[in-house]
């Protein structure tokens, strides 16, 4: 364990960059969180890539740096690139422009540094605003993913994915390995899935807390959910050949995707229709089933954070969520594997 004072050692070596497209609402509140961290980063940089509101007056506003590429460059990826050929610090955070930080977060997840093969670090992740059918739903889901999965995942150097809302790494491999890709709708899962088959490792910081915005309404989550479900095809059809020499994280994706199709049609298609065909509704049960596997992990973490009433009222959700979530993946594996109609059109979700 690292002591006390490290993390602020390595956090005067840090820049943050933040990719922000028409985020005045949010933007202050995100550079505000960084400067209120326990430790003092080096530099923040927003690149306010083609806005056309004031994102970046209000980031500069609030003491961030503010680039501006010529022209929008069409993702995230993009805009973080343009703002990783400046940065000469030896670690390097992004952040998503809607997402706010706990004030202990960087000094948190600058720990995973101490062992030098780790080239990135990533955080847990709560959604700011848990109020709408479908901000309840993504709670439930990152409830349970942060407290059963990541840590799992992280006992073998391998989450699946370093968030890309918030996560950390050492600038010179980042750069080595070509920054985050536009080749893909998900560059944080394209950018993890290069780290491992580099051979270096991943972490994730249970106490490192971020709070984002998630999707409020059906309308923006489609968009984040279309967006996800063809990103992480496209890495699986992108990687699969090196995924299959990394032994976990073969594992780990041959789960992902058995979930992706024979859960998500078992869902969608097969349950509906076998209570019909044989006049059973109690098989619908099944939607429930796993009710117990996802209410402890939740709970566990909902005492942690203080926040029990809000995971209890929020649980039928996440029930809404995997069913819009599971035909998401269906309609991706179809159009990027079957009839080959990729989408490759960055929209945001929030």
């Amino acid at each position: 364990m690292l002591g006390n004072v490290v993390p602020s050692v390595l956090a005067g070596r840090l820049t943050i960059i933040i990719p922000a497209y028409n985020e005045s609402a949010s933007i202050a509140d995100t550079v505000q969180s960084i400067k209120a961290q326990t430790v003092a980063v080096h530099r923040v940089i927003v690149i306010d890539d083609g806005s056309t509101d004031d994102t970046g007056e209000r980031a500069a506003a609030a003491g961030a740096e503010v680039m501006r590429p010529p022209r929008n460059t069409g993702s995230k990826a993009g805009a973080q690139n343009f703002a990783l050929d400046e940065v000469d610090s030896e670690y390097v955070m992004a952040i998503d422009a809607d997402t706010t930080l706990a004030p202990d977060a960087i000094e948190k997840l600058l720990v995973a540094f101490e062992d030098t093969d780790v080239a990135a670090a990533c955080g847990f992740v709560i959604p700011r605003h848990v109020n709408t059918i479908w901000e309840r739903g993504r709670f439930i889901e990152y409830m349970m993913a942060f407290t059963f999965y990541k840590p799992i995942q992280d006992y073998y150097s391998k989450p699946l994915i370093s968030s890309g809302c918030f996560s950390a790494y050492r600038t010179k491999l980042l750069k080595e390995i070509g920054g985050w890709s536009t080749r893909t709708l998900a560059e944080d899962v394209d950018l993890t899935w290069r780290f491992y088959q580099s051979g270096l490792k991943v972490r994730f910081l249970p106490d490192a807390v971020c709070y984002p915005i998630e999707p409020h309404d059906f309308n923006f989550m489609s968009k984040q959910l279309r967006r996800w479900s063809h990103g992480f095809v496209q890495n699986v059809k992108l990687h699969w050949r090196g995924v299959l020499d990394i032994p976990y994280l073969r594992t780990a994706v041959a789960v992902a995707l058995w979930d992706a199709t024979f859960a998500s049609f078992a869902y969608l298609i097969l349950l509906p229709v076998l209570a019909v065909v044989f006049a059973a509704p109690i098989l619908l049960l099944a939607y429930v089933l796993d009710l117990p596997a996802v209410i402890v992990p939740v709970m566990f973490a909902a005492v942690k954070h203080k926040q029990v009433r809000t995971a209890l009222a929020s649980l039928p959700a996440f029930f809404v969520l995997r069913l819009v979530n599971g035909l998401f993946l269906l309609q991706a594996l179809w159009k990027e594997f079957v009839v080959r109609q990729p989408f490759l059109v960055y929209e945001k979700g929030h």
